[in-house]
């Protein structure tokens, strides 16, 4: 099974990696070349193109569905590649946090139209979680390419969890980014609070630890907070775009969404004030100036 891997940003760079540690062999293809430069020293051939990077099974580590299709079609895109390639029934696996409903349309009209299975297995764990090989994939799709990707899956997840059929790997992914993003405010307020009391925040992230409110947001993010580094990481941009996906989801069924609501004004001022590129922990300095 030949297999690539499109998109080498924070997430995909280290998923890469782990990839040729765990197969032996991949090709890589990013916009900007430069990228690539870490994991072709482990072993990965750098693709010309998307065409020049189709395989057998493709994964794509990009924001949203408008970038994966840039990368499907013209003539040096995976479309034009599979077909002179001649790979039957390829394998498009979309890791990006995509609209469920989209997804399942996007699936559809693959395989319909170019005979392309695709897998929807949108990831959390953060950069840490894809340095560690150690992502939780939650997973929509046949049932029979799933269990097929599970050897591709073993080096980059420590946890994989096929929902249903496509979109329902993007829906587990929406309930995860409003847990996530609730986290964090909760967080962010809960220092701001202590910051006027006077209170230590390296002190109150340490009790919280050791009790009900700990958690891997809080392991991952309390350098952050602690140092106020909020460069690169998960952006509030993409925060912003998933949780805008949950609502979607919510109002399509008539769930409740009150939190999810809030959560998106909260990191809709943060997105407007000009911090879209910031690492969502960075909710705090939204929060404590109150903007």
């Amino acid at each position: 099974m030949r297999v690539s891997l499109l998109g080498l940003g924070p997430m995909g760079g280290p998923m890469a990696a782990n990839l040729v540690r765990g197969l032996g062999s991949l090709a890589v293809w990013n916009r900007t070349p430069g990228r690539a430069e870490r994991v072709v020293a482990l072993g990965a051939r750098q693709a010309a193109s998307p065409a020049d990077a189709a395989a057998d099974v493709v994964l794509t580590v990009l924001p949203d569905l408008p970038q994966v299709e840039t990368v499907l079609h013209g003539p040096e895109g995976l479309l034009a590649g599979w077909r002179r390639a001649r790979v039957p029934e390829p394998v498009l696996v979309v890791h990006g946090t995509v609209s469920p409903v989209a997804m399942r349309s996007f699936a559809e009209g693959l395989r319909r139209e170019h005979g392309v299975r695709a897998v929807d297995a949108p990831m959390s764990g953060g950069v840490p979680g894809a340095e560690r090989g150690a992502l939780s994939l939650m997973v929509g799709g046949d049932r029979g390419d799933v269990e097929a990707l599970a050897p591709v899956f073993a080096p980059i997840a420590s946890t994989v969890v096929h929902f249903g059929p496509s979109g329902s790997g993007q829906l587990a992914k929406a309930c995860n980014q409003v847990v996530v993003a609730g986290t964090i405010a909760a967080l962010c307020e809960a220092l701001c609070l202590a910051d006027r009391y006077g209170l230590s925040r390296a002190d109150l992230l340490a009790a919280l630890d050791g009790g009900l409110a700990g958690s891997t947001v809080l392991d991952q993010k309390r350098e952050r907070w602690l140092r106020e580094d909020f460069t690169a990481g998960g952006s509030a941009r993409n925060q912003l775009k998933d949780l805008r996906f949950a609502r979607e989801a919510a109002t399509a069924a008539g769930a409740p969404s009150e939190l999810t609501a809030l959560l998106h004004d909260q990191f809709h001022r943060m997105v407007a004030a000009g911090d879209g590129e910031l690492d969502h922990s960075g909710l705090l300095r939204t929060i404590a100036a109150g903007t």
